[in-house]
């Protein structure tokens, strides 16, 4: 191309850029607003529909499930690379054959994987008779594969109401060192991943609102107090897995693709929750400190265990018990107005 070419080309493209124009976002309004706080304990922090949780093998991920079902969640689909063969109905006994786990990485050094997909849904299943527990083998950087999970829990459940991203991968490199290839998958399942699965569980949610009848028993601010629903249909709760990682730079480890990643998650919970709010979705984040699960175990990292404690106000690693609080209220009635934050929970580690 000659200069004369390449500058006209350049003139005419910034010439374009004058005449564009951009999509404005529809805010939330009072009609399509969450409905507020239950008025009693036992009804503020109930869980109730239908909640897909990704990498649902991991230690964080089982936790974090058996919470919500303590709580009344009544369908449950785990989904997870661990699973080879889908776990079918309650009422199915033939063995499945899965793998271990490792599907679940949670956030700041979390998740690991614990036992295979057929022995949690078993327990999960004996433990809380009254659900509907399933699990499926999903990618979570495969939109088409994402796509099929959401629209399998909707035939099996009928309906997706929340959704917690727990799917993650780790990894420790000097950023001199590193291989691309490395970087490009921890972004890839971590923050892609993320978008993936909350915008094909986001377009269910949509679906669910314009399919819903109008309540039929409101309270005085329009909602109706049976099923929690805002007044424009269903609405839906998501909630991404940050880490503490996405806000500082962890010591001792060098994991500069893996801190990337999950500040990217906290970017994309914000710009979901600011578009998603007119649907009634709520988008929030949970940024895990370090967790004492297999993920975090052996002699290899018996050095950095004692650093991350030392540099803990609380003198100690985070359980996996400890995450599942705040997912239950994020996906209750008592989270009905927490939209777009991102919650630490990491023992005071930030402080520092």
């Amino acid at each position: 191309m000659s200069s004369s070419s390449a500058a006209a080309a350049a003139a005419a493209e910034r010439s374009a850029l004058t005449q564009r124009s951009i999509p404005f976002m529809t805010l939330a309004t009072d009609t399509s607003a969450p409905p507020p706080p239950a008025p009693d304990a036992a009804s503020r922090f109930a869980v109730s529909g239908v909640a897909i949780l990704t990498g649902g093998t991991g230690a964080i991920a089982s936790a974090i499930a058996r919470a919500l079902l303590q709580h009344g969640l009544s369908g449950l689909m785990l989904l997870d690379l661990s699973v080879r063969n889908s776990v079918r109905s309650n009422d199915d006994d033939e063995d499945e054959d899965e793998g271990g786990g490792g599907g679940g990485g949670g956030g700041g050094g979390g998740g690991g994987g614990g036992g295979g997909a057929t022995d949690l849904v078993a327990a999960l299943r004996r433990d809380f008779p009254h659900a509907a527990i399933r699990a499926r083998a999903t990618d979570v950087t495969d939109e088409a594969d994402v796509a099929a999970a959401v629209a399998d829990t909707v035939a099996v459940f009928g309906s997706v109401d929340a959704l917690v991203c727990l799917a993650g991968v780790v990894g420790c490199a000097h950023a001199l060192d590193m291989p691309v290839a490395q970087w490009r998958r921890i972004m890839d399942v971590n923050a892609t991943g993320s978008f993936i699965c909350a915008q094909a569980v986001a377009r269910q949610m949509v679906r669910q609102n314009d399919q819903a009848s109008p309540p039929a028993v409101l309270d005085r601010g329009g909602h109706d107090e049976a099923a929690g629903h805002h007044r424009g249909g269903r609405g839906g709760r998501i909630v991404l897995t940050a880490s503490i990682s996405a806000h500082r730079v962890n010591y001792p480890q060098p994991q500069a693709a893996y801190n990337a990643s999950k500040a990217a998650v906290v970017a994309l919970k914000s710009c979901l929750a600011a578009e998603w709010a007119r649907h009634g979705i709520l988008v929030n984040s949970v940024s895990p400190g370090y967790v004492d699960t297999l993920l975090n175990a052996g002699d290899g990292l018996a050095a950095a265990r004692a650093s991350w404690r030392s540099r803990n106000p609380s003198g100690r690693m985070g359980g996996p018990d400890e995450i599942a609080g705040v997912v239950v209220m994020l996906l209750s009635r008592a989270g009905s107005y927490v939209n777009g934050a991102d919650i630490i929970v990491d023992g005071g580690g930030a402080v520092f």
